[in-house]
């Protein structure tokens, strides 16, 4: 198999494996706060939910830079 085929399919499998589990621990949590964007404001959302995308969106970005060399 190619090397850069087993790394991307590698790292789809992590952050799905990392989305899923962020999902069932956020089950329970009752803290929640909105997001200000320019003028926009987003729906409450949990606190650890919004710190776990942005932690799985940088690793998804950072595992393609890395692909792209």
């Amino acid at each position: 198999m190619n090397t850069s085929f087993k790394k991307l399919s590698f790292m789809i499998l992590f952050n799905l494996s990392l989305s899923l589990m962020l999902m069932i621990g956020i089950q329970n949590s009752s803290q929640k706060t909105k997001v200000n964007f320019l003028n926009n404001e987003t729906v409450a959302l949990p606190i650890s939910f919004i710190i776990g995308v942005n932690f799985i969106a940088g690793s998804l970005f950072g595992n393609f830079l890395i692909l792209k060399k």
